[in-house]
């Protein structure tokens, strides 16, 4: 991507009133963020598959399954976990394709930059990677099933 499409890029966003717009290709990264009128610019070379986060919609909450209300043993027990949201709308994928395995289940360990499962939208499928390290507790997803933005997807044990 050259220069002058960069900044084509960055005035359309800032015109669009989106807050935050990542962009990856197999050999570019592209993050903006807005911070009050000017944006926030970082370009990296990356070897990932494509991924896009759309900004939050004011007014309109995301939904997530709750089976049932917890138990107080349950919420002391889950109060020192992290949870992993999903960055967009699309379909949750434990693993890249059926016959391999999922990226991660109950018990392992994960650590930042670690794909812990596929989120397809729009045909394109977006490995979500971990931001913190631990033990995943619970996934909260089943597979192949839609997902929103903001959704929890695991619980995860600091390590």
């Amino acid at each position: 991507m050259e220069t002058k499409e960069i900044q084509k890029l960055i005035d359309f966003i800032a015109q669009s009133g989106l807050d935050e717009v990542n962009i990856e290709t197999t050999d570019l990264k592209i993050k903006v963020k807005r911070y009050g009128s000017a944006p926030v610019v970082s370009v990296a070379s990356q070897t990932s598959a494509p991924a896009y986060t759309p900004p939050s919609i004011p007014g309109v909450a995301p939904t997530a399954p709750s089976p049932s209300a917890p138990t107080p043993t349950e919420t002391v027990a889950s109060a020192n976990l992290i949870t992993i949201k999903s960055p967009m709308i699309g379909t949750f994928y434990r693993a890249s394709n059926p016959e391999t395995p999922a990226f991660a289940s109950v018990g392992d360990e994960i650590a930042p930059g670690k794909v812990v499962c596929v989120i397809e939208a729009m045909k394109l499928f977006n490995e979500i990677e971990s931001e913190i390290s631990g033990r995943i507790v619970k996934v909260l997803v089943e597979n192949a099933t839609p997902v929103e933005f903001d959704q929890p997807l695991f619980l995860v044990e600091p390590i």
